[in-house]
């Protein structure tokens, strides 16, 4: 037994030993070196280097839940008429810089995507494609899924290409969480724009911008961009017409230049833009009254519609740090975005209630067509706005803004407007809500149709920040929009009354009419930055 054991010990031994020889044979393998995320200090906090690169990114977002409640109480059948509403709302940032011989290479993108309900849903983002809203009996019209690319741009050596807000703004609701006051604020437009530096803060910058995100349409009697334009004329009155396109071609971009200072005192700013409007040909269709002297009527000559803005920011630190106060006024002529006079209503429909079931409709439209000489006539509007930011601490802080603006269409238009009212109405029946009526009858008096308008805001906030990047405030404002002079319709009290055009005129109907509506507006937002 002793020589078994001893035997079997030493089988072991050699087998181990041998094992052992074999596994130092083998060659090793390491393993890869592990590549730490490093901080980069140069752009800022919350920079990282991208592992293998030179490239800084920075991830940042948002979410943001807001409430409503907007007073209403319109009595028109089939009508909205709700008083609250909700939204979510979420962002992603991401903002990559490189060093270079030629200074900073930066690519800044942003997504935001949201839903909304109620009186928080969006017609201006349903039209221009970037809401895309319910189907349900109860949902349409009520609740929208809302994407947007909102930023998408590269700067390089004074060089601004991609989506990115407009040169041409200034102070563009920074204080304000609905945007009500008038004034221009393209926020996501595309656009290639080079900046100058000249030393002391001042900077220069021309942009080439899209023109479709500054477009208000042309008038259009019918509402369906049909404009009819006198073509044949019997014993000297008109006697025919044709129908003019209105539907706008992107041809020419905007352009825009926009000189600024920031210095330690604040910063302003004066803007320059200019917006070509154009329209199709006339149509060979005719209608109405048979014979006659034909008229060769032109293609309508495109117009250049411009705007103008100035604008200057104080930093008030003698009174609290942090504190600001801007001062903003703009004029346009054809371009009336760049007055920012439709921002609490949409600028992309050529007449708009502004808030759900106003008493009657405001006009947006940057030009109409004369349908005796087949050419577009401008329309102009102007904008003032005051926002001042106050903190009470460093928790705590408000906002005060308010703003006053009008758009105005010249005598001439309507007038011209209502010369074939007849003429394409010969029933008496009127193009819906943008009929005009002939000049010297009830109708034509009371029609909201190319009516000029005003319109004011008055507002406020109240925002608790009780950690860094969490906001819980409330914002208030009162907007009122009124007709210049005369009344108009009551859509409210009478949502049929445009079409008894002959009734009217008669006298055996008499509508109620108003000069001015009004809405408060109150929201409650809960928004976390990261």
């Amino acid at each position: 037994m002793r020589l078994l054991n001893r035997f079997l010990l030493g089988s072991v031994t050699a087998f181990t030993a041998a094992g052992a020889a074999h596994a130092a044979d083998l060659p090793v393998k390491k393993a890869a070196p592990i590549e730490y995320v490093r901080v980069c200090s140069a752009y800022g906090a919350g920079f990282f280097y991208i592992p293998g690169t030179d490239t800084c990114l920075r991830i940042s977002g948002r979410a943001r839940f807001e409430g409503a409640y907007q007073t209403s109480s319109s009595r028109q059948p089939g009508a909205v008429g709700e008083t609250s509403g909700y939204r979510g709302l979420a962002r992603f940032n991401l903002d990559a810089r490189t060093q270079t011989a030629y200074g900073t290479l930066r690519a800044f993108v942003r997504l935001d995507a949201a839903s909304r309900t109620g009186v928080i849903h969006s017609g201006t983002m349903l039209r221009i494609g970037q809401a895309y809203g319910a189907t349900g009996v109860d949902e349409r019209g009520q609740a929208q899924q809302y994407v947007n690319v909102d930023k998408a741009f590269i700067q390089f050596a004074g060089l601004t290409a991609g989506r990115a807000s407009s040169f041409y703004d200034f102070y563009a609701h920074d204080f304000e969480f609905y945007g009500a006051t008038s004034g221009s604020d393209n926020s996501s437009t595309n656009l290639l724009a080079y900046t100058g530096t000249f030393g002391n803060g001042v900077s220069a910058t021309l942009s080439v911008e899209d023109p479709v995100y500054t477009r208000s349409p042309v008038f259009s009697p019918s509402g369906n961009a049909l404009t009819p334009t006198f073509v044949g004329y019997t014993d000297g009155r008109p006697s025919r017409y044709g129908n003019v396109d209105t539907v706008q071609r992107s041809r020419l971009p905007d352009f825009v230049g926009a000189l600024r200072v920031d210095q330690a005192w604040g910063s302003a700013q004066l803007s320059a833009a200019t917006h070509e409007i154009n329209v199709g040909n006339l149509s060979t269709a005719t209608a109405a009254g048979a014979g006659g002297v034909l008229t060769g009527i032109r293609h309508a000559n495109s117009v250049q519609g411009w705007g103008v803005q100035g604008g200057v920011k104080f930093n008030l630190p003698s009174i609290a740090p942090g504190d600001t106060l801007y001062l903003q006024g703009a004029y346009a002529n054809g371009a009336q975005s760049y007055a920012g006079y439709c921002m609490i209503a949409g600028c992309y429909a050529q007449s708009n209630t502004g808030f759900d079931t106003q008493k009657f409709e405001q006009y947006f439209a940057d030009a109409s067509i004369n349908p005796f000489t087949g050419q577009l006539q401008t329309s102009t509007s102007f904008s003032a706005v005051a926002s001042y930011l106050h903190y009470w601490s460093p928790e705590w802080r408000s906002a005060l803004f308010g703003s006053y603006g009008e758009q105005d269409f010249s005598a001439g238009a309507r007038l011209a407007q209502g010369a074939l009212f007849s003429l394409v109405n010969p029933s008496g029946n009127s193009f819906g809500t943008n009929g005009v009526g002939v000049p010297g009858t009830r109708f034509y008096q009371l029609s909201q149709a190319l009516r000029d308008t005003y319109q004011y805001v008055l507002g406020g906030s109240l925002i608790w920040s009780p950690v860094t990047d969490l906001d819980i405030g409330v914002e208030a404002f009162y907007t009122q929009v009124g007709v210049k002079s005369g009344r108009v319709i009551d859509l409210d009290k009478g949502p049929g009354a445009y079409g008894a055009v002959a009734a009217i005129n008669n006298g055996t109907f008499v509508p109620r009419t108003a000069t001015q509506d009004s809405m408060t507006h109150v929201r409650l937002r809960v928004q976390r930055d990261f």
